[in-house]
């Protein structure tokens, strides 16, 4: 009945605003400036309205004012799709017959793309989606910073590089938004990892948060314009994430002017006064179970922190309710952005149209990390048989994984996509190896004699997003590939030169066999079109066009947060956990500072299994010598960086160049070099094309944390062009006088 009366009075409100007139209230004309109708608004509403807008009131949502047709919002999980419908006060699907959503490609396969309009063809789908849905806030896109191979969301994220990320997040949060759907950037900040999630206080220098680990997050904020931002369930200086001042009110406020929502991850508040002072704005999932634990009654929900005990700590004096206004204030403006604006698209849901988009994105992320002797592409009319092995073959990796869970209209697998294509007369398929020590699966000898007899072998391997597997709430425990797949890769690779190995995954895994296989190919979680997208890209149909947005390291203790030892990865107990704490608290130094992912290799000359920015064609492509117009810096205070690029191969096909900055002359120590640009271009064979990059003042500059600013010192910096972080074709020297 409450809701029915909710939507009764929401739409005879409505309806008298679009009737116009004097009597409208400013707020619910949407021809007045935001700032003045959410000022309205906020002086209608009562205390008690205020406290209830700021806490949920069910799984994913918050309330409106229904008294003032001010309607409630709704949070989907993303960013891989739309999450189904769930009960009230469960995590259990509600069982709706209509919310079969399209997956699309994890954003680990996003960032492999490097290419920027992939993601704004990515944030404009998934939007539309959410919007058909009646959402106005999706849970997405996440950029927190590759730091470890262990990291269970990793395949969530896109990549240890910060402008990588930075220039990938920017169009998924406008394409999202155009669709009047808040985009929810996460997890904000230094959340990268899953062990002890809650309990684990973070140290590093200020240095390498500015140049490594808040890039991404303030682009998505100034450029990108984000709604939205989620706090992460960490500490950082021993304050939880959720409710921190130094990232919440002095960085993402003050220094960098957000004006979103800043939402709590689900359980991630853990105090009243720091939750009114620090900047969290909406508390969601204190309680998991909605109503259940610590409910005092019969609904939780009025004992969140910002609830009930909000209201009585402002009744003894201990805060101040202008801080709730406040709060109120940036959740209005949110509603007047998303569900009140009367131009709001109507979006659409799982769409031909978002299949092609799904599948493309995955193609252009697959990464081809080596292709000896040619072994792909398999065209089909050049096979009679295929042996195809490896349980990831005939395996939905749309479930699983934790929040990224999906309830999907459908997901071709990779098997049925290669017997579709290829024929069901040319394709033998054996399991190798299987999650379930239930299963039976074919011994190595088996395996090897119809390796022997096939034509060409492709194996499907890697994780699966179960538990420890790439998966929300667990890390991984061992860098080398899970249920005995090194033997039987060993043993196809030895039986078959033709053996093509796919490794699905979010993350870098240790390839013992890396030099007996002929042919690697790096594929992600592809989404409902995953099949499709692999079929297409092993058998020639699409040239392979990815790179790598990670280092694939050579062994563990390469990794500069492994190198370090546990303090550094994971974390070790703090032995001065605060009293009155539920569990122990962690301490964790990053103390590889800011050199993270090649930034660390490249310092101590560490050779990777593939390096950043790695990946290969079925085509060829040569570079040219990198030219930079220098005079084009005392005009503009940018320099312009030329490379010719022509692809000397047979077939079409796309590169992406990457620049490079080294600092020769650095007073403070710096990486090697940088990524500071990149373009895809895409060629004919004998075709060529000048890419052109512009370098300015923030390409050569690094955080002084004395100053707190950014620093570019005079002196002589060089440009590096490439296909890599380690494939450097050509280099120039310039100074900054």
């Amino acid at each position: 009945m409450k809701r029915f009366f909710y939507l009764f009075s929401t739409l005879t409100l409505l309806w008298a605003a679009s009737c116009g007139g004097s009597d409208t209230p400013i707020y619910l004309d949407d021809s007045k400036p935001i700032e003045k109708r959410v000022e309205d608004a906020l002086a209608r509403m009562t205390f008690d309205e205020k406290i209830a807008m700021i806490h949920a009131q069910s799984k994913f949502s918050s309330p409106g004012v229904p008294r003032l047709g001010i309607p409630e919002v709704w949070c989907t999980d993303g960013p891989h799709g739309i999450r189904e419908e769930v009960l009230w006060d469960e995590w259990r699907g509600a069982q709706w017959t209509n919310d079969h959503c399209m997956a699309f490609p994890a954003l680990t396969c996003l960032a492999a793309t490097w290419d920027t309009s992939m993601s704004a063809m990515y944030g404009k789908a998934i939007g539309e989606e959410a919007r058909y849905r009646n959402k106005n806030v999706l849970l997405g896109p996440g950029v927190n910073i590759y730091r470890t191979p262990f990291n269970g969301r990793n395949f969530e994220y896109m990549g240890e590089d910060p402008y990588l990320a930075s220039k990938m997040v920017v169009p998924y949060v406008q394409g999202v938004q155009k669709n009047g759907v808040a985009s929810c950037v996460k997890h904000y900040a230094l959340n990268n990892q899953e062990f002890k999630r809650h309990d684990v206080n973070v140290s590093l220098s200020d240095r390498a948060l500015y140049e490594i680990y808040l890039p991404a997050f303030k682009a998505a904020v100034q450029e990108g314009g984000a709604w939205s931002i989620m706090g992460a369930y960490n500490l950082y200086q021993n304050q939880h994430c959720c409710h921190n001042k130094r990232l919440l009110v002095d960085i993402l406020r003050d220094e960098w002017k957000f004006d979103g929502v800043v939402v709590s991850d689900w359980g991630g508040v853990e105090d009243t006064a720091e939750a009114l002072n620090n900047g969290l704005d909406l508390e969601f999932g204190t309680w998991t179970d909605g109503l259940a634990q610590n409910s005092g009654g019969s609904d939780a929900y009025d004992n969140y922190y910002m609830a009930n005990p909000l209201k009585q700590y402002i009744a003894e004096g201990k805060g101040d309710a202008k801080l709730v206004d406040e709060k109120v204030r940036n959740i209005l403006r949110l509603i007047f952005r998303t569900t009140m604006d009367r131009q709001r698209p109507y979006g659409s849901f799982a769409t031909e149209e978002h299949a092609e988009v799904s599948r493309t994105i995955a193609e252009n992320g697959i990464v081809l990390l080596k292709n000896d002797n040619n072994v792909l592409p398999i065209a089909p009319e050049s096979v009679k048989k295929i042996l195809v092995v490896g349980e990831n073959a005939d395996y939905k990796m749309t479930k699983g994984g934790g929040s990224s869970s999906l309830k999907v209209k459908y997901e071709i697998k990779p098997l049925e996509a290669l017997v579709a294509l290829y024929g069901a007369e040319k394709i033998q398929y054996m399991k190798g190896y299987s999650h379930r020590e239930k299963d039976e699966v074919e011994s190595l000898e088996e395996l090897r004699k119809a390796a022997a007899e096939a034509d060409a072998v492709i194996f499907f391997g890697g994780l699966n997003k179960r538990s420890h597997q790439d998966c929300e709430g667990r890390d991984r425990q061992d860098f080398a590939l899970p249920y005995g797949q090194d033997a039987v890769i060993e043993a196809l690779c030895e039986a078959n030169p033709r053996t093509a190995v796919v490794v699905i995954s979010g993350n870098a895994v240790a390839m013992p066999w890396v030099e007996k296989a002929n042919s690697i190919v790096q594929g992600w979680y592809l989404g409902s079109e995953a099949g499709n997208a692999f079929a297409n890209i092993l058998s020639g149909k699409v040239n392979p066009s990815g790179k790598l947005p990670f280092t694939y390291y050579a062994a563990l203790e390469d990794c500069g947060a492994h190198y370090h030892g546990e303090s550094s990865y994971p974390g070790i107990v703090d032995p001065q956990t605060p009293e009155g704490s539920l569990r122990p608290r962690y301490q964790q130094t990053y103390a590889e500072d800011i050199f993270v992912g090649y930034r660390w290799a490249d310092k101590f000359d560490r050779k990777p299994t593939f390096p950043f920015g790695h990946g290969l064609s079925y085509t060829t492509f040569e570079y040219g010598d990198v030219t930079l117009d220098k005079d084009s810096m005392r005009k503009s205070g940018k320099i312009v960086a030329s490379v010719e690029v022509r692809n000397t191969g047979s077939v079409y096909g796309g590169e992406i160049v990457q620049l490079y900055i080294g600092d020769d002359e650095s007073s403070v120590e710096r990486p090697v070099r940088e990524l500071k640009g990149f373009a895809k271009v895409f060629l004919n064979p004998g075709e060529s094309k000048v890419v052109e990059f512009e370098i300015d003042r923030s390409a050569l500059s690094y955080f002084d944390a004395e100053k707190h600013d950014w620093r570019a010192e005079k002196g002589a910096f060089t440009a590096y062009v490439g296909s890599s972080s380690r494939n450097l074709h050509s280099k120039a020297h310039f100074s900054l006088k």
